[in-house]
């Protein structure tokens, strides 16, 4: 049997607190739905903080913590993958836009580091690019993700390279060349999301000749096309990711919970004949940071 690393993104940054109630806030709630995906068979929790008071973006290190504590004396094992994504939303001011307009949120290199150097999780994302994200900008310019490179390279975490478009691999190539990335290097194909990469077996294809050939690599599909997205993965030989932050419903007009989306990852996974790696076998695999210190 074929085994693949499943993840479990669990709450995400957008505003879907309103839309299910399952989507955990608190580092209580985000905690809790980790453990929960860990029992259902996920490898990794990828997970954001929210301000517990009104649900939306945090980027305070102490909820960070506070939920990786949680999990960790839960004695769940699941590897732990951070957002480095931080702040990087950009509204243009139409009067001035020079200046960030109403509902931008940004955040330097160093000030998106600091959870990621902070906690030292095994592992964390890294967006490989500027794109038009719906009507906003998510903004990461190429002399600042080179400098989050660096400083991720230093702390000894693991960067999942996160690409929404072609021309983020080209990028994430040109990060590896110049040596800001260590050992094998994790893509992610992040598919499917207004205005990047179309969700369709076409592009997969592609972005997978895009690779160095020592590169492993995963993708997701948001919305409706989570689940199918994990079959079309999976039979690529790539690994997959499921979970809130990306879909809110486990089938038309039913909400779902993080775990009830890992479960039924797991059995599209068993039909294909493959089963998510466990933690450790993942650390190993990748060699990732030990969450007890070192690598493994």
């Amino acid at each position: 049997m074929n085994k693949v690393m499943l993840t479990a993104a669990i709450t995400g940054a957008g505003d879907t607190v309103e839309k299910n109630e399952n989507v955990p806030v608190t580092p209580e709630e985000i905690a809790d739905s980790a453990i929960k995906c860990a029992r259902a068979g996920a490898t990794v929790a990828h997970i954001h903080a929210r301000d517990p008071e009104t649900g939306g973006i945090s980027h305070d290190t102490e909820l960070f913590r506070e939920a990786i504590r949680l999990i960790r004396e839960s004695g769940e094992d699941i590897i732990i993958n951070i957002t480095s994504g931080g702040g990087g939303d950009f509204i243009p001011n139409l009067q001035d836009p020079y200046t960030a307009g109403e509902g931008s949120d940004m955040q330097t290199p160093e000030e998106r580091h600091e959870p990621i150097g902070t906690l030292l999780p095994e592992m964390c994302t890294l967006d490989c690019g500027s794109t038009n994200f719906g009507d906003m900008v998510y903004l990461s310019p190429s002399d600042w993700l080179r400098e989050q490179a660096r400083l991720v390279q230093e702390a000894g975490v693991k960067p999942e390279l996160e690409c929404f478009d072609s021309g983020h691999i080209r990028f994430a190539r040109q990060l590896i060349s110049e040596g800001l990335i260590d050992g094998e290097p994790m893509f992610q194909f992040c598919l499917g999301i207004p205005w990047g990469a179309d969700n369709d077996a076409e592009t997969i294809e592609y972005f997978k000749t895009r690779l160095p050939e020592n590169a492993h690599w995963s993708g997701f599909g948001i919305g409706r096309m989570q689940l199918p997205t994990v079959e079309e993965i999976a039979k690529r030989g790539g690994s997959v990711r499921v979970g809130l932050e990306d879909n809110l419903y486990i089938s038309k007009g039913v909400k779902a919970t993080n775990e009830a989306l890992v479960e039924k990852a797991v059995e599209i996974l068993k039909e294909l004949d493959i089963e998510p790696m466990t933690p450790q076998e993942a650390r190993e695999f990748y060699q990732l940071r030990d969450p007890k210190g070192g690598q493994s």
